[in-house]
């Protein structure tokens, strides 16, 4: 299990989703770090961590209204997971965020139902 997807934020500073996400966590005092994800480096392993985590396939972590999306004409089915995690880490931005990671789970924290989630979650250490 790689450790850097321990209490990561995958954040894109421009999205307003991903900064609600940041201010959410920040307000409840929850301990993490931000991973800039598009300008840190992705790896195919970090790519298959966070889709385990999130018991995701790639093409559930795409971002369909992306240019990148189109021009790959990642909407075909006959693209396979691999071809799919390769555009992900060649163009960041086909993945969905914000994405908030602890220990062997993570949650996609754009979906308002579980905004919630990790302030619920009994493991997460406040800060002071």
């Amino acid at each position: 299990m790689n450790k850097l997807l321990d209490k990561k934020l995958f954040h894109n500073p421009r999205c307003s989703k991903s900064r609600q996400a940041l201010a959410l966590l920040e307000e409840h005092k929850v301990e993490f770090e931000v991973f800039f994800y598009l300008k840190e480096e992705l790896n195919r392993a970090i790519i298959k961590e966070l889709l385990s985590k999130l018991n995701l396939a790639p093409r559930d972590l795409l971002r369909k209204s992306e240019q990148a999306y189109k021009n790959f004409n990642l909407s075909d089915i006959n693209i396979s997971d691999e071809k799919i995690i390769d555009a992900m880490i060649n163009y960041p931005k086909l993945i969905e965020r914000p994405v908030f990671i602890i220990k062997k789970k993570a949650i996609m924290m754009n979906l308002k139902r579980n905004c919630k989630w990790p302030m619920n979650y009994t493991k997460v250490k406040k800060r002071n």
